[in-house]
């Protein structure tokens, strides 16, 4: 099961005292300060977790999966996450 903003929140309301409400505050702040800073194409960097990178993707042939026609996918950008040597580390239990 994945872990939840809500579940979130109410860790850091246990841990810090704080009320529910304050604490989904919190969360949704910064979420919201990491998908603004996303969407301004600037990496997030959070020490000891990782890091977000938007990478730009270009125009390339794709194929409609149901009819199998071929078609231009456009460019876009995309969000890709690469954790740090400490979180790799943690979830390998080293």
């Amino acid at each position: 099961m994945a872990l939840t903003k809500a579940q979130i929140a109410e860790a850091i309301q246990d841990e810090s005292g704080f009320t529910r409400k304050r604490s989904s505050e919190l969360v949704e702040t910064l979420l919201e300060i990491i998908k603004q800073t996303l969407a301004n194409g600037q990496d997030v960097m959070i020490s000891g977790f990782g890091k977000f990178c938007v990478n730009e993707k270009r125009e390339r042939k794709g194929r409609n999966p149901a009819t199998g026609d071929a078609m231009m996918l456009a460019p876009r950008r995309v969000v890709t996450f690469k954790c740090s040597g400490k979180l790799r580390d943690k979830v390998n239990g080293d």
